[in-house]
């Protein structure tokens, strides 16, 4: 009757997960990837800021387009006026009114200034090459944190699990503990042992449970949606164990964005200094414009003048000298571009190294992984039988305590060396610029 009763209990607390389960959202890896790639602020604000360099590549933001201006200027005043004439004669005319009137259209294009505004052309394109491996940088780095913090889940809630489980091995070896108690064949003792690891266990899962709710709000504000949203990871934790270091240092040297960005950085600081040399040749404009004036006149020889035609010219201005600026800037320029080259050195040996230190780590966790697998076999094994054991009696409820909590701790450090060994496969693909999103 007391089995009975213990397995009806464990059914029917098997069959309250399955219902609280299939109310929650099931969210997959790759549907918390595909909403914080919509939703993720630093991502929308990545994004934008591609949008800006995008629209900055354009021949007009270079200078090579030409400039149209409209003028419209219109003078007023009213005098008292006086004038003598070479004849002697005298006219004087108070409230006098005089106007002028001009307005008309003129354009101004820069036709040369050594080669200036194509070098600016290539650098505004190398800008936006900068803004998508930005984005890149912060879409994989986000992405790395979603995949971390949904595998810390996925450990969580299989530590969950295993604390379910010591709270049904807890509670039938407190039955037993008491009928035994009741036949006269334990002390009072006994049970209550049994009674205090209990609430031991319990108050392990609340503070499991706890951790594991925190942990969705956390991987909820990354997904940058309603932390309250409830949902359940799917409780699969595989690590990769083909991962191979020259492989990933290939991978790194073409895909890395930090990478990626000091080579640009480089290329940029480059044509600054093409753009710079351009101040040492001449700078042609070309210039026409279409005006119309108009003045009238109170008092004077002329009391009314129209005028319209086209203007048209030239100007050529060539530096001589400017303090020795030019020669300045451009030792400046050639400066940066050696850092630039310094930069990509550094990255480069940066890289390589994290590449070589996650690695080591990663193989550490597969071996930990193994390891720790079987660890928990021998240790359920271990807790099947002590629990036989105790059962008839043949064990103190000391050592049925002491494999109860082996088989929990092999179960826990099972499901972190698992998740520990996800991480190194994380850092790894980041690091080599292909983590899947």
């Amino acid at each position: 009757m007391t089995h009975t009763k213990i397995l009806f209990q464990s059914f029917v607390l098997l069959l309250f997960c399955v219902v609280k389960t299939n109310a929650q959202e099931v969210l997959t890896l790759e549907s918390a990837v595909k909403i914080a790639l919509e939703n993720n602020y630093e991502i929308k604000i990545a994004t934008n800021n591609l949008t800006i360099e995008k629209t900055n590549v354009a021949i007009g933001n270079a200078g090579m387009l030409p400039t149209v201006t409209a003028t419209v200027l219109d003078n007023n005043s009213i005098q008292n006026s006086s004038q003598t004439r070479q004849d002697g004669t005298e006219t004087e005319l108070d409230n006098a009114k005089n106007n002028s009137l001009t307005y008309g259209v003129g354009l101004d294009w820069t036709v040369f200034d050594g080669m200036r505004m194509f070098a600016r052309l290539d650098q505004l394109k190398e800008l936006q090459k900068l803004g998508e491996a930005q984005l890149k940088l912060t879409v994989i780095t986000r992405i790395s944190d979603v995949n971390a913090a949904y595998y810390n889940l996925v450990q969580l809630q299989q530590q969950l699990a295993a604390l379910d489980t010591t709270i049904v091995i807890s509670n039938q070896r407190l039955t037993l503990a008491q009928n035994r108690f009741t036949i006269g064949k334990a002390s009072k003792l006994e049970v209550l042992n049994a009674q205090v690891d209990l609430n031991t266990d319990q108050v392990a899962l609340l503070r499991q449970k706890e951790l594991y709710a925190n942990s969705k709000i956390l991987l909820n504000q990354l997904l940058a949606r309603d932390v309250a949203t409830d949902f359940k990871v799917i409780d699969e934790l595989e690590v990769d164990a083909l991962l191979l270091l020259p492989e990933l240092r290939a991978l790194a040297e073409k895909q890395n964005p930090q990478l990626e960005a000091q080579i640009i950085n480089k290329r940029v600081a480059e044509l600054e200094l093409k753009q710079i040399k351009a101040a040492r040749y001449p700078t042609v404009r070309v210039n026409t414009a279409y005006n119309f004036s108009e003045s009238q006149s109170s008092l004077g020889f002329v009391t009314q003048s129209q005028s319209r035609g086209l203007n048209y010219g030239f100007s050529a201005s060539l530096n001589i000298f400017d303090g020795f600026s030019q020669n300045r800037n451009e030792k400046i320029a050639k400066i940066q571009i050696e850092n630039s080259k310094l930069n990509i050195d550094q990255q480069n040996l940066a890289l390589n190294s994290q590449l070589a230190t996650s690695y080591q780590t990663y193989l550490t966790n597969l071996e930990l992984i193994a390891l720790e697998e079987k660890n928990e076999s021998i240790a359920k094994q271990n807790l099947n039988i002590t629990l036989d054991k105790f059962r008839i009696g043949t064990i103190t409820t000391l050592e049925f305590r002491t494999a109860q909590l082996n088989y929990v701790n092999a179960k826990v450090r099972y499901s972190n060396a698992q998740f520990q060994g996800k991480l190194s496969e994380i850092a790894l693909r980041e690091l080599a610029g292909n983590l899947n999103f």
